[in-house]
């Protein structure tokens, strides 16, 4: 299974995430907020891959180039979420280091968009990040510029290719977003519930299970509320390829020796 080093920037720190209330981020605190000390905290630890969500970006407040490419630098694979909305920016992505293009459901302007980044990225390196609350699909609310805390869910309309997608009462939209990521040809889904983020509340097995099986062929990663290696150990059972992970790799319950095992 592969462990994915999460680095959140936010107003040039390396901020600690929790149940994606973002004006409450603080820096992380082992780290000072250096998100390149991080970044080799992690890689020492036996983390071989690291993704970096751009906060700035994704809520249009500038971008944190010079960071991205330090830690690009250093050579692990990078996930790079900077709030892609188009070919242009997946190329901006590419050009800082990325090994692959992040593009969120939150920020998400169209499946076509989607289409049209990995047919000109090449689909393998295109990861969608399926933004969740609650286990509820969501995407930012651009009305009030500035806000983080304006989520609100997709909803549905025409089926016409550039059409939004539902909310409802259970799983069935999740389901139904995962299908048309992978009709859009990404490489990757990133199942990301980001009330679990940084809360140890543990991971929706049944939720990742079912889209797994919508999205046999594609990488499948999660994150939110990891605690532990028994959270892998059953992310694993379901299918899982990978999972995001912070909180439990700054406090130690999921360091080296934990690494090692899941290889």
């Amino acid at each position: 299974m592969l462990i994915v080093g999460v680095i959140d920037l936010l107003g040039s720190h390396a901020v600690h995430a929790r149940a994606g209330h973002r004006q409450a981020y603080a820096p992380v605190a082992a780290v000072a907020g250096d998100a390149v000390r991080l970044a080799r905290r992690y890689l020492d630890a036996g983390v071989t891959d690291l993704y970096v969500a751009d906060l700035n970006a994704i809520l249009g407040r500038g971008r944190h180039d010079a960071l991205i490419g330090a830690v690009a630098a250093l050579g692990a694979p990078l996930w790079l979420d900077a709030g892609v909305t188009s070919v242009e920016s997946a190329r901006e992505c590419l050009a800082l280091g990325a090994a692959h293009v992040v593009v969120g459901l939150e920020t998400l302007t169209s499946f076509d968009a989607l289409h049209a980044i990995g047919d000109e990225v090449s689909g393998s390196r295109v990861a969608f990040s399926l933004d969740m609350r609650n286990g509820e699909p969501v995407r930012a609310s651009f009305g009030s510029v500035g806000s983080v805390e304006s989520f609100e869910p997709f909803t549905q309309s025409n089926g016409s290719n550039d059409s939004k997608v539902s909310n409802g009462s259970n799983d069935s939209n999740v389901i139904s977003i995962a299908r048309r990521a992978v009709d859009a040809g990404v490489g990757a889904i990133i199942a990301l519930d980001l009330a679990r983020v940084g809360t140890d509340s543990g991971v929706d097995v049944r939720l990742l299970s079912r889209i797994r099986a919508t999205a046999p062929r594609v990488t499948l990663l999660a994150g939110g509320g990891i605690r532990g290696l028994d959270d892998l150990s059953r992310l694993a059972e379901v299918g899982c390829d990978g999972a995001l992970v912070a909180t439990a790799l700054h406090d130690g319950r999921i360091g080296a020796p934990e690494i090692a095992a899941l290889r």
